[in-house]
């Protein structure tokens, strides 16, 4: 017989979430790209000898401050002369006294005078490698073959795959306890929908992926950076004793319950929810009009046995069960970044844990359910409109613990207003709000066509089930199958396309339904570039730490036959009163220095004001004050020449900036004059 060849504009399935794939793909390069490698979450604020410092004779140790706890080992801190031969110890001193967080090593006796290295490399408290280098002179600065170096501990290609699996674990972790809590909370029927069950496992398996990857990729994470050093059972069985080796581990234990929670959903629960739903046939038109409902909520489920008996009792118990148990694995896998990164470090870690946990929770029941809820609109015909109502309810609750969580994590993470402003984390803090901001934008769209999905008359499953049925008996292929197995899979992949058309058709025959599929979709594309620029800001310096290593107690180095230049955020709290500073002395010595100070707008470009005043100050030696008011050379630039700077030391540079008759501020840093 001849076959009937389905019409390719009937069974061309949408192009939208293959796009929304590629997009989304797009953008996460784009912010790869952009996020570079980890910033220190541990600042050095101090060193004994100070960076570029020259001393009369050899010290007996290097010792280096941090602004929290720090992880280091008898290797992490190396001292080399200028042919590059090690001269330190290689013992690593625990000088750390309460609040004061100092290592040192000691060095080898009778050192020559010259040029010294100092490189050193740690893990913070929030599990990031840190590492810097820097130079002292002992009798005078000399020429040395060693090399600062420029790559960051955790940058290159191991960084790379390792910030991956950081990306992957959390967007499987979104959608693994969302998808779930979709099912659970707002669509019980889901369980048994194999678009939703693929989702969710597929979820489990990432997370379970990208945490193994970052436990074995951990070692050249945090050393060496080469890839080879991920066989290392030795560095393995030292990750292992760390505390983000023990979040990994319990990551994955907790991952083992997530299975078998798996296995109940989709298996007993799924049974138990389509046995109750087989109970409720009988009920002919009851079941109906009750069509909508998820088995065991409100009066569309149990009726059929009465409460408290049957199969619907069976499935409210599991789901009871379902629930507690999830709530509880997910709590302790949301634990996990909780332990060991911001949250257990700095200020108040007793509440910033479990405010951690709880917004880490609420991102994945908004996202991660709303990626369920996509799926479900997307895949399957059927769907039952009041679980769309159910799911608002469920993401503005959501998006209220986030408000609340957000709002403290970004007090203690930030501040101070100029550290929101004035720092890459508070650049970051500000994107994400205005994607929230967006997104919550967008969730208003979506509760509009949710409106309407729901007072719109639904169509009946079992109407589309008959529907089916009569196609199948109906169809051309189904009256005769070929003995040839070609022409029989041939005959199959074109029943296949013509189900899948069908499919389509329904959907796209609610108009409800359609506009409320582009919103979601719409939401999901922002959802996962927040999430994104979320991953980034784990990975990112605080305001708190990188204000307290720029700020007045820092001195930017001095560097010989180098000019010293310094950038210094400033808000005047006026119109036009936001910008930045530049500040220029050459050559940065004692005797006299050329001074130069251009002022820029947030965009960067020239900003003319009123006023700018500079004052010197050497409070080692009670000198200074010495104020300095340089003259207008061009919009934007003032200059001053002979500026006479009469002593070496750590001097601090005011910086007063008026942008109007009644609004100025004062900025300063310290910086090191040779």
């Amino acid at each position: 017989m001849t076959a009937i060849a389905p019409s390719p504009a009937r069974v061309r399935a949408p192009a939208l979430l293959p796009r929304l794939v590629l997009v989304l793909a797009a953008l996460l390069a784009a912010l790869f790209t952009a996020a570079g490698p980890a910033s220190a979450h541990a600042a050095l604020t101090a060193s004994d000898p100070k960076d570029g410092a020259v001393v009369a004779t050899a010290p007996a140790q290097v010792t280096l401050s941090f602004s929290e706890q720090v992880a280091m080992g008898d290797d992490s801190i190396r001292v080399m002369d200028p042919q590059g031969k090690r001269v330190d110890t290689g013992e690593l001193r625990d000088m750390c006294s309460g609040t004061t967080i100092r290592y040192g090593t000691a060095l080898h006796s009778g050192l020559p005078d010259g040029t010294y290295t100092v490189a050193w490399q740690a893990v913070s408290a929030d599990s990031h490698p840190v590492s810097g280098a820097f130079t002292f002179s002992i009798g005078a600065p000399s020429a040395t073959s060693v090399a600062l170096p420029t790559a960051q501990a955790g940058g290159g290609p191991v960084g790379i795959a390792y910030d991956i699996a950081r990306y992957a674990a959390y967007g499987g972790f979104t959608v693994l306890v969302g998808g779930a809590a979709f099912i659970l909370l707002c669509w019980r029927r889901g369980a048994a929908q194999r678009p939703l069950q693929k989702l969710i496992v597929r979820a489990w398996v990432t997370l379970t992926a990208a945490t193994l990857v970052m436990l074995v990729l951990r070692t050249p994470y945090t050393g060496s950076g080469k890839f080879a050093d991920a066989l290392d059972l030795d560095g393995l069985k030292a990750v292992l004793e760390t505390k983000t080796g023990a979040s990994l581990v319990s990551r994955l234990l907790l991952l083992g319950a997530a299975a078998l929670f798996i296995a109940v959903l989709f298996g007993t629960y799924a049974r138990k929810t389509a046995e109750a739903a087989e109970a409720d046939k009988p009920k002919g038109k009851q079941k109906a009009r009750g069509a909508d409902k998820a088995p065991g909520s409100g009066s569309g489920s149990g009726s059929g046995s009465g409460p408290g008996s049957g199969p619907d009792k069976e499935a409210n118990d599991l789901l009871f069960g379902l629930g507690i148990g999830g709530t509880v694995v997910a709590g302790g896998i949301a634990a996990t970044w909780a332990l060991s990164e911001h949250a257990s470090t700095g200020i108040q870690p007793g509440i910033a844990m479990p405010a951690d946990i709880l917004h880490l929770l609420a991102v994945a029941a908004w996202l991660g359910g709303l990626t369920a809820l996509l799926v479900a609109l997307h895949k399957v015909p059927d769907f039952e409109r009041e679980a769309v109502r159910r799911f608002s309810r469920v993401a503005f609750a959501s998006v209220l613990v986030l408000a609340v969580t957000g709002v403290y994590q970004s007090w203690r993470q930030v501040g101070s207003w100029s550290a929101l402003t004035g720092t890459s984390y508070g650049q970051l803090l500000l994107v994400k709000v205005g994607l929230v901001a967006v997104l919550v934008g967008i969730a208003y769209v979506s509760r509009s066509w949710t409106a309407r999905l729901t007072d719109a008359p639904a169509a009946k499953p079992g109407k589309i089930a008959r529907q089916r049925d009569v196609s199948r008996e109906t169809s051309p292929a189904s009256v005769t199958v070929p003995e040839d197995p070609k022409r029989a899979a041939q005959l199959a992949r074109q029943r296949a396309a013509r189900e899948n058309a069908r499919e389509k058709q329904v959907r796209d025959a609610d108009p409800a339904r359609a506009g409320l599929r582009r919103s979601v979709l719409a939401e999901a594309g922002v959802a996962i570039a927040l999430l994104a620029v979320t991953t980034v800001l784990t990975s990112t310096e605080p305001g708190r730490t990188a204000e307290q290593a720029s700020g007045p107690d820092s001195a930017a180095t001095a560097v010989p036959n180098r000019a010293i230049k310094i950038t210094l955020p400033f808000d005047t709290g006026g119109q036009n009163g936001k910008g930045s500073v530049r500040v220029e002395v050459d050559p940065g010595r004692v005797g006299a220095n050329s001074l130069h100070v251009w002022v820029d707008d947030p965009q960067g470009q020239p900003l003319d004001i009123p006023e700018i005043k500079v004052a010197f100050t050497l409070p080692a030696k009670d000198v200074g004050p010495l104020p300095l008011l340089p003259e207008r050379a061009a919009p934007g630039h003032w200059s001053a020449s002979g500026v006479q700077l009469p002593l070496a030391g750590e001097w601090r540079i005011d910086v007063t900036v008026r942008t109007s008759d009644i609004d100025q501020t004062t900025v300063q840093k310290n910086v090191k004059i040779g």
